[in-house]
């Protein structure tokens, strides 16, 4: 009779210790779940903020290959590029008063007579509505721009990739540090392009001039096309 205290007082102390070391195992659990949603809500929160940014950049048109936008030209329907020899001439860079027409001797016009101004600053796409007068784009094409003309037929997700592929071009190598790549709704008043052709680009060599015709909008065209007149093969290269 007299170990029956001391028992109960072993059996107490024992339900005690198994009441602590269940707390403690709930007060671990607590931690360790808080540990896990606070975990959950922080990578919840960058997520939030670099998907879109992956995303972003990841359609960047900048970070963007020129020849990623739209088909190759053998499927665009491309025309050789037509070479005009001798254009770096004192009548081809001839300045006329502002708001006098000129005539061009080809569709599209990659030299000739032109405003005593350029487009400056230039964007590097217009549509028909903002679109800059021909002799202003002339001026930019004597300065090393490459500028790419597209009729009405280009709309939709052609135009869209026309503007990725614009700002991709403007951003290249071959465009230059003044960005020198225009893209710009052409005017009718000019004349038409070719039958089947809705694409012209062109550029005003330091020696010779280009142009070259497609029936899409290609980006390989492009490339190919600005790796044979990059920016600095102008009349005038360093001038904006």
């Amino acid at each position: 009779m007299a170990n029956k205290p001391k028992s109960q007082d072993r059996d107490r102390r024992a339900k005690v210790e198994a009441m602590r070391r269940e707390q403690q195992a709930r007060e671990r659990r607590k931690s360790l779940l808080f540990i896990v949603l606070a975990v959950v809500v922080g990578l919840g929160i960058v997520a939030a903020a670099a998907v879109p940014a992956y995303l972003d950049s990841r359609n960047d048109p900048t970070k963007k290959a020129l020849n990623s936008f739209g088909p190759p030209a053998t499927d665009a329907d491309c025309s050789d590029v037509e070479t005009k020899e001798g254009t770096n001439t004192d009548a081809t860079r001839a300045h006329v008063d502002d708001g006098t027409v000129q005539q061009y001797e080809t569709v599209p016009p990659s030299y000739g007579p032109h405003w005593g101004a350029p487009v400056f600053p230039a964007r590097n796409f217009y549509t028909a509505r903002d679109r800059p007068q021909m002799e202003q784009l002339l001026h930019n094409l004597e300065h090393g721009y490459t500028v790419l003309f597209y009729d009405e037929t280009i709309e939709g997700k052609q135009l869209d990739t026309l503007k990725d592929l614009a700002t991709s071009a403007a951003n290249s190598d071959m465009a230059g540090p003044g960005n020198k790549f225009i893209a710009s709704a052409w005017d009718d008043s000019y004349g038409t392009f070719p039958s089947g052709k809705h694409v012209g680009l062109s550029h005003w060599g330091a020696q010779d001039s280009g142009i070259q015709l497609c029936g899409q909008v290609s980006g390989d065209a492009v490339k190919s096309f600005m790796e044979k007149f990059p920016s600095t093969d102008a009349p005038e290269p360093n001038a904006q």
